[in-house]
């Protein structure tokens, strides 16, 4: 059997030479005689490993020597009360922007221990625009200011970062982390789950300002304190040591492909063949408009829901999978993150145009 084309939202397709490098090592990483699956992560060589998949990450990402990178688990899900529970420690009170899903459950998650204030929505619109923020609604003594950089159930990116001043600006990456180019220096915190464009699911990313850390609340458990991981050097338990090696390889694949920049092009090129075909079809069309269109999560309807239904089963049995749009909102929904080759896509526009012709 070949391989399908996978428009997963998440967990998602990885970079064929990933996984065949990985397989390839599967059975024994170098000369180590064992997986590093089966590796303590105690032991010097899978020091070496997670050390150097730091020092990858902080090249790709340019990340600044004061921050810290935390590799941890429970998702970005986990962080939406860790981020409080280290942060939410000054004034009490917390600004979110609300553009889907997440950003509302970071929201209603950070309300159980503070003020926390809704500075803008798009749920007027399903979500589907960013909303315009006004500077003068922001409280310049809040602890932090909360957005979802992509979302990936709705399709809607941010494009212009708001100026928070001297409130840190903290971001879910989650959908969006590897896919350009980003000032990390803009961000007091930034977190993503891997299980999009980093690797495998059961990692979680923290990219954390070193003047945010040892602030936690005295209840905070050991394993939510930013300061306990950061002491430890991801170690304090064992870490999801497999998803760890997975994003080294991945990285390796961005640095081999042009970087970041390399990556921007490359995701421009595929979104712009969708939205291109979508714009023009007469039975397609896209959810988002203008600039707030994502790269990386393109919505689409025909506005039947049988219609729906009949395009998702037949794409499905042409090779191109998990196009069915979130429960939530209905439709289709095409994930094109780095690993997406532009085949995959042109193909699938392919397909649509097809469809198109046979069901007018």
């Amino acid at each position: 059997m070949s391989r399908v084309y996978n428009f997963s939202a998440g967990p998602a397709m990885l970079p064929e030479a990933v996984l065949s490098k990985a397989a390839a090592e599967l059975l024994e990483f170098g000369s180590t005689g064992e997986s590093v699956m089966e590796m303590s992560h105690r032991s010097k060589e899978y020091q070496a490993i997670i050390d150097g998949v730091e020092a990858n990450l902080r090249e790709v990402m340019s990340i600044p020597d004061n921050y810290k990178v935390l590799f941890l688990q429970g998702g970005a899900s986990s962080q939406f009360a860790m981020i409080p529970l280290n942060l939410l420690n000054g004034s009490g009170k917390a600004d979110f922007v609300i553009t889907g899903q997440w950003a509302n459950k970071a929201y209603q998650e950070a309300s159980r221990y503070g003020d926390c204030k809704v500075i803008a929505s798009s749920k007027d619109k399903t979500f589907s625009y960013i909303p315009e923020l006004n500077p003068a609604d922001f409280r310049e003594d809040a602890d932090y200011f909360h957005i979802c950089l992509n979302n990936t159930i709705y399709g809607s990116r941010f494009t212009k970062l708001p100026e928070t001043g001297n409130v840190p600006l903290i971001a879910d990456v989650s959908s969006c982390i590897l896919s350009e180019p980003i000032d990390v220096t803009k961000f007091g915190l930034l977190y993503a789950g891997a299980q999009k464009n980093m690797g495998p699911a059961g990692l979680t990313v923290v990219i954390v300002r070193d003047d945010l850390i040892g602030k936690a609340r005295d209840i905070t458990p050991t394993m939510f304190n930013y300061q306990i991981h950061a002491e430890n050097g991801s170690m304090y338990n064992t870490p999801p040591t497999y998803g760890i090696y997975i994003l080294g390889l991945v990285l390796d694949w961005v640095k081999e492909n042009g970087g970041l920049e390399g990556m921007k092009a490359h995701n421009e090129k595929k979104a712009a063949l969708l939205y291109d075909f979508l714009d023009n079809s007469k039975m397609f069309k896209a959810t988002v408009a203008g600039a707030d269109r994502s790269l990386m999560n393109i919505p689409f309807v025909t506005g039947n829901d049988d219609l729906d239904a009949k395009f998702v089963k037949e794409a499905k049995a042409q090779g191109f999978i998990n196009l069915k749009g979130h429960r939530s909102v209905g439709g289709m929904r095409a994930s094109i993150y780095n690993a997406m080759p532009i085949e995959g896509v042109e193909k699938l526009v392919a397909f649509m145009k097809e469809f198109e012709a046979a069901n007018a």
